[in-house]
């Protein structure tokens, strides 16, 4: 019998708003962050993630210190990264801090690795971006060395070589769930196949559909190389209110600034409200409306993809900390038990 699809939200701690208007200094919204994690945990959801970024718009660039401290107030979520930025970080370093969050979660702990769609740490870090396919591609052996818990010997071309290294924590489980996040090309997928990872794609764009022969290929290949199946994951923004008049209405001016300012550093033209309504439709990549709608369009694609999890990129903008924690409610009591019912 299949396990029924998992349900996670994912946020990157988008600078909120007040009543107002106003922008809320990044402290406070990181403890709002926590407080929607504490939420999500008691509504049942199975995963929270959290985004690193570098930037003034989002406030979480540490995610695992913000993880640790949703350990302490979470009994049964899962705490993960979406994603944790490795070609700017040290292998080993995440591994530890990840192995740590596991260990006082009582095994919660995730780790989504990926690229990053945002380059801003490269620069902060003293890295070159020239070597953004070398970086990854390294730290993500040594990466991978590291999950069988076992002295490690490695080399490569950044980094000293190691020979017959421990590192610690070890996890009660022997091993740190990783997951590896994908954008939706073939090499992608071969390396999540290389590496025996759980592939999370992320879906922000586009019809959703357009990745099934990306997740078939990931099948068929872990199947063709005689490896155990594994996860597949999808990773998409969305908002849900009561109605879906109320969803578009409360998150359209948020989701067309946001767009617009990335946009403007990536030289995209500006978008439209015909382009906000084509990724809020049935074949977009933005799940916002009310819990019956956002609960279709969950399980018609979950199912198309033979998805294990769903994660909901729940804030988009300044949204209010009390616009997303009525989200959160609604996906966890309303949109959760909708999805599980359509798909059984």
């Amino acid at each position: 019998m299949t396990a029924p699809l998992e349900l996670g939200l994912d946020t990157f701690g988008d600078i909120t708003s007040d009543s107002d208007g106003e922008l809320v200094p990044a402290p406070e919204v990181l403890r709002q962050v926590v407080e929607q994690a504490v939420l999500a945990d008691e509504v049942g959801l199975s995963f929270i993630g959290l985004g690193e970024h570098h930037r003034a718009d989002f406030s979480i660039s540490a995610p695992d210190i913000v993880l640790a401290t949703i350990a302490g107030r979470t009994q049964n979520i899962r705490l993960g990264s979406a994603v944790t930025v490795l070609s700017s970080d040290d292998p080993i370093r995440v591994y530890e801090r990840f192995a740590t969050l596991d260990a006082l979660s009582h095994g919660r702990a995730e780790v989504i690795l990926g690229r990053g769609s945002f380059t801003e740490s490269f620069g902060l870090f003293g890295l070159d971006l020239g070597d953004y396919e070398v970086l990854f591609n390294e730290k993500l052996d040594l990466f991978a060395a590291l999950l069988d818990e076992e002295p490690v010997t490695w080399s490569g071309t950044l980094r000293p070589p190691l020979k017959d290294q421990r590192v610690y924590p070890p996890t009660e489980s022997g091993r740190l769930t990783t997951w590896i996040g994908v954008g939706g090309t073939p090499q992608s997928v071969v390396r999540a196949v290389r590496y025996r990872l759980p592939m999370m794609l992320a879906i922000i764009g586009g019809p959703p559909l357009q990745f099934v022969p990306y997740a078939d290929f990931y099948r068929e290949s872990l199947e063709k190389e005689g490896a155990a199946p594994l996860p597949v994951g999808m990773h998409s923004p969305g908002y849900v209110a009561e109605t879906d008049e109320q969803a578009r209405e409360e998150l359209y001016d948020h989701w067309i600034a946001q767009r617009n300012q990335i946009g403007s550093e990536r030289g995209w033209p500006p978008a439209t409200r015909n382009e906000f309504a084509q990724a809020a439709g049935p074949d977009g990549a933005l799940y916002v409306g009310s819990p019956e709608t956002v609960a279709r369009k969950i399980a018609r694609n979950a199912a198309a993809l033979q998805a294990g999890r769903f994660d909901m990129k729940y804030a988009n903008g300044p949204m209010r900390h009390e616009q997303l924690l009525r989200c959160i409610e609604l996906y966890g009591t309303k949109v959760a038990p909708l999805v599980h019912d359509m798909m059984a």
